[in-house]
């Protein structure tokens, strides 16, 4: 998966006949010497060279000091640039009876003494620390990583998969790894179609055994920005709708696209020649959801016991337990496994929730599976990561998880920050920054002009983004509108999903005309400009295994009110008036329990806050908006997760 820095020196013999046609000149940084010779040279650098003297009857070339001891005036010193090339400092080796390396030593050109190694020691520790930093940036460990999801912006999305896929890549193939995207190639004959436009077919077709059949596959590739996106072709995949369902709700045969998806994905490292070569064996496999959860299954039954991917690691992504590719048991010998396997992926319904009296309850999970065999296991927040693995968060997995407690770890999502940027984006009116809030109010006014409200800048506004929902909380806004229209205030929402709550919306126009207005329906111009027009946005979701809006608020300087849970109880930190000497600190309001009464003390207080304490309020916004979502930091926790995989050892029975 990766090439590791030296990180101790081995006793070894040099070979003694090293001709001068076969030395070449190269940085110390490539070699790897560079974190080891910092205390020995001012500014760390080194060049092995070729020299017309062996040391001890070898014929090894020296090093070269970059240095300049004899304070040498720099025009002379590029003068002698190509002298120094030619006539570097020798490298002395000393050794033992049994000619074993023991030990090095430097001999200058001429008849000069031997330099010691570490006469330099004194050198200025500022400027070693530097160099030392530089080196191990310069060493970092990359890898060959496979992104298999069922979605990718911009080609495929419905949610927070979809944005994680689509940018996360992006910034590890930036940060120097290999990275590799196999998402379905959904066409749809729609406009959504020229999505696909950039990837061609690379003209390499695979046979699936899979579904008592064999399916053909073929692979379209687009290379863009550092990343190799792979569309899986298959015709199951053109259909209208989106990658799950259409208006008749889920597709009856979703298991059968998305084995084939993750069939598919575990042979695209080994037969597609992208750039030139294949990634090869030696990769990581970075599964989303259930959609993506046999692969590692497939890893561990497949192909381990016959030698292929023994050195590959896989690692779950959980962004929502709830769904769990849950089929019938009869399934089973549809998905192209090893019949003792059956195992994995074994599941039974507590009599409670089954059907009717002579249901057994047994079945095939996907996601169970992959929880058995992958090398490790994320979750999208630290809380997320807890919470499944308590009876009310884990879906039935809550046990299973705890005994993967070892190996499960939470990386709250990051946010496309030059998409979300107030001070720059193309939707909102007027633009701002921490530095300058001045044109927070003028982006409130124009959109209560826009939606019909009374201009009101002292007004507090509060916003709710989202799908109209059970998961979502909307059950408790509408619970709780009446008496919040009570107050001086406007609320603004935008989603929509369950009927009911559609209809409510729009009857909530009429019956608070002033303070009220709902926009069914998603528009991506009308969430940035909600975002940046509100005061207060509203998030009160059951759960959140990490959220986005309120990602988006803070760094909108729009203030959050959010239910203590997952990813909000990550991010939002609550606010806390009497710390820092009373200038106070946090983020926003987290509530708990999750009920009408709770949630609205805690926008009462908000409200209050915004009203009566304006040095308060701009503290608040001015801190969300200083917080660090980049999917850079983001990306360096994978890095960390990445490094524990590569070190376990894989799943094998």
């Amino acid at each position: 998966m990766g090439s590791l820095p030296l990180i101790r020196v081995i006793t070894c013999k040099l070979a003694t006949n090293i001709s001068r046609e076969g030395c070449s000149f190269r940085p110390s940084r490539q070699l790897r010497f560079g974190h080891l010779l910092t205390r020995s040279f001012q500014n760390g650098k080194l060049t092995v060279v070729r020299s017309d003297k062996t040391g001890n009857g070898d014929g090894f070339g020296g090093l070269t000091d970059g240095s300049n001891s004899n304070a040498v005036k720099e025009e002379e010193e590029e003068g002698k640039e190509e002298e120094k090339e030619k006539h570097g400092l020798m490298l002395g080796i000393d050794r033992d009876d049994s000619g074993s390396v023991i030990g090095l030593h430097l001999i200058p050109p001429g008849d000069h003494e031997v330099i010691d190694s570490y006469e330099d020691e004194a050198t200025d520790t500022k400027d070693q620390d530097e160099g030392i930093e530089d080196e191990i940036f310069q060493t970092r460990v990359t890898y060959n990583i496979v992104f298999v999801t069922a979605e990718a912006a911009p080609y495929s999305k419905t949610g927070g998969l979809g944005d994680v896929c689509g940018s996360l890549p992006i910034i590890l193939a930036g940060r120097g790894h290999r990275v590799m995207v196999v998402s379905p190639r959904y066409l749809h004959g729609t406009s959504a179609d020229k999505n696909f436009t950039g990837a061609f077919d690379v003209d390499r077709r695979i046979k699936i055994h899979c579904f008592g059949g064999e399916q053909e596959i073929a692979f379209f590739h687009e290379y863009r920005e550092g990343v190799d996106w792979v569309f899986v072709d298959h015709p199951s995949y053109h259909r209208p709708g989106n990658p799950y369902g259409d208006s008749h709700g889920a597709f009856g045969d979703n298991q059968f696209r998305f084995t084939l998806l993750c069939h598919t994905a575990c042979e695209a490292p080994l037969v597609l020649p992208l750039g030139g070569y294949t990634y090869g064996e030696k990769c990581l496999f970075l599964v989303n959801d259930w959609h993506a959860g046999l692969v590692p299954v497939l890893l561990a039954s497949k192909y381990r016991p016959f030698g292929v991917y023994k050195d590959a690691r896989s690692i779950l992504v959980i962004h929502n337990l709830a769904h769990q590719g849950v089929e019938p048991a009869a399934s089973y010998k549809n998905l192209g496994l090893p019949l003792e396997w059956y195992g994995a992926l074994e599941w039974v319904f507590p009599t409670w929730a089954r059907t009717h009296a002579l249901d057994t309850g047994e079945a095939v999970n996907i996601l169970k599976g992959a929880i058995v065999t992958a090398d490790r296991i994320l979750t999208v927040s630290k809380g997320y990561a807890w919470e499944i693995t308590t009876v009310e968060g884990g879906y039935g997995l809550n046990d299973l998880l705890s005994s993967r407690r070892s190996v499960l770890n939470g990386i709250v999502n990051g946010i496309d920050v030059a998409e979300w940027d107030p001070s720059s984006d193309e939707h909102i009116a007027f633009h701002y920054s921490v530095d300058d809030l001045s044109g927070k109010v003028q982006c409130k006014t124009a959109l209560q002009q826009e939606l019909g409200l009374p201009i009101r800048p002292e007004c507090p506004l509060i916003g709710f983004i989202g799908r109209l929902d059970y998961q979502k909380g909307i059950d408790l806004i509408r619970w709780a509108t009446p008496e919040l229209m009570e107050d001086n205030v406007q609320l603004v929402m935008l989603g929509s999903g369950d009927p009911l709550y559609e209809d409510w919306m729009k009857a909530s126009e009429t019956t608070y005309r002033d303070k009220f207005r709902g926009w069914v329906g998603f528009n991506v111009p009308i969430s940035h400009r909600i975002t940046a027009g509100c005061d207060i946005l509203l998030m009160p979701s059951r759960f959140e295994p990490c959220g986005l809006n309120q990602l988006y608020a803070m760094r909108y300087g729009t203030v959050p009110v959010v239910h203590a849970t997952g990813g909000l109880r990550d991010t939002v930190e609550n606010f806390n008036p009497y710390a820092g000497g009373g200038s106070g600190e946090g983020t926003g309001w987290t509530f708990s329990p999750l009920t009408k009464e709770s949630m609205l003390e805690a926008l009462r207080t908000a409200i209050m806050t915004y009203r009566e304490y304006k040095s308060t309020w701009e503290g608040l916004m001015r801190r969300g908006m200083q917080k660090d979502f980049t999917w850079e930091s983001a990306a360096i926790q994978y890095e960390q997760v990445f490094e524990w995989a590569s070190i376990d050892r894989p799943y094998i029975t």
